[in-house]
């Protein structure tokens, strides 16, 4: 299949036409993914408005198109600019992606609600799952917003934030239950270093992207512990068997998680030291305390309190989660990692599909 045309691009017909006006995208959240995924948004021709919590963060995306306190470095295009205003952020917007904490999304979505037009699309671009609830993001935005899941869409995939804003090249998939609008955002952001694929596995989609962040922990724990390259081998491979275990029981396709949104985000957070997970599971992997990790970590690693929330989908589906509950005992309960990991080699053999 052809890509689609970007879009701003004339449309087809028999004679002269005028190009449609750019697509005007919001983004709610200034920190590395959100300012990284402006500038792709921005390279793709779309009209960006950056909504940021800080006066400072706004004054130097609007003085010096940067973000130096998130993305140092990294250059924002001219038709990029922000605002503490999420009213002016939303004016026009056919699309507004969120990139909030995952835990702060209800309350901050509630306030931003009454001010969506009635065809705004809402994207998600967190990976986590909501505590208590453990609803996904996606679910969350139908529950607070009242849309459609017509109008909720996800972007995921192997995308850390540092290279992507230095247009290094990048896959990601676009997730949306109504074809035609994953197909209206994969326009909307495709460039020449970041080429999105579509999905309408939902469900899959989002599991793949937040249960990476628990094994990537895990990874790191590892990596931090110096258990070697095997033990990181088998924490991948069998951390991509708990995601694809609890996305059956929850009715997703099991080929999204040998796509990007699965095996691909997997790999790129598990293996590299841009991955903020990965980073935070290395440092307690090396005996840190957990307050002493969130002390040096600047920005939020979803799967510190996503795992509990993973693991709380699992019990609730009764699927078997031996990682899962590891990084969240060690996490969590204090459990040191040294104990976790003679529980998980001591567990009883079985055959490897299971």
């Amino acid at each position: 299949m052809n890509d689609p045309a970007p879009p701003h691009a004339p449309a087809a017909s028999g004679g002269p036409s005028r190009p449609a006006r750019p697509v005007r995208a919001a983004v709610f959240g200034t920190g590395s993914w959100g300012t990284a995924f402006a500038i792709v948004l921005a390279d793709a021709g779309c009209e960006v408005t950056l909504w940021a919590r800080r006066a400072e963060v706004v004054d130097a995306v609007n003085s010096t198109h940067a973000n130096p306190d998130y993305l140092p470095g990294a250059e924002l295009p001219a038709n990029a600019r922000a605002t503490t205003d999420p009213a002016e952020a939303l004016a026009g917007a056919d699309l507004a992606f969120l990139c909030v904490p995952a835990q702060t999304l209800r309350g901050n979505l509630a306030a931003w609600t009454p001010l969506l037009a009635p065809d705004t699309v809402l994207v998600s671009l967190m990976k986590g799952v909501e505590l208590g609830s453990a609803m996904r993001m996606s679910e969350v935005i139908e529950d607070v917003a009242k849309v459609g899941e017509d109008r909720v869409a996800v972007v995921t995939g192997p995308n850390l934030s540092r290279e992507i804003a230095a247009r290094m090249p990048a896959t990601a998939v676009v997730a949306c239950r109504d074809e035609a609008v994953a197909l209206r955002i994969q326009a909307a952001c495709h460039t020449p270093y970041f080429r999105p694929y579509t999905n309408t596995d939902v469900v899959g989609c989002e599991l793949g992207g937040a249960v990476k962040n628990v094994i990537g922990l895990a990874v790191g724990i590892a990596d931090g512990m110096g258990l070697g390259d095997n033990a990181k081998g088998s924490l991948i491979t069998r951390g991509l068997a708990e995601t694809t275990r609890l996305g059956l029981a929850m009715g997703a396709d099991p080929m999204t998680f040998s796509g990007l949104a699965g095996l691909g985000d997997l790999v790129a957070t598990c293996s590299s030291p841009l991955s903020r997970n990965h980073t935070f599971g290395t440092n307690l992997g090396k005996g840190m305390t957990l307050q002493e990790t969130i002390a040096v970590t600047k920005q939020t690693a979803e799967g510190v309190k996503s795992c509990e929330s993973v693991l709380d989908l699992s019990r609730r589906y009764g699927v078997d989660m031996p990682i899962t509950e590891a990084v969240v005992a060690i996490v969590h309960e204090g459990k040191p990692p040294v104990v976790a990991l003679k529980e998980l080699m001591s567990r009883s053999a079985k055959p490897e599909r299971h």
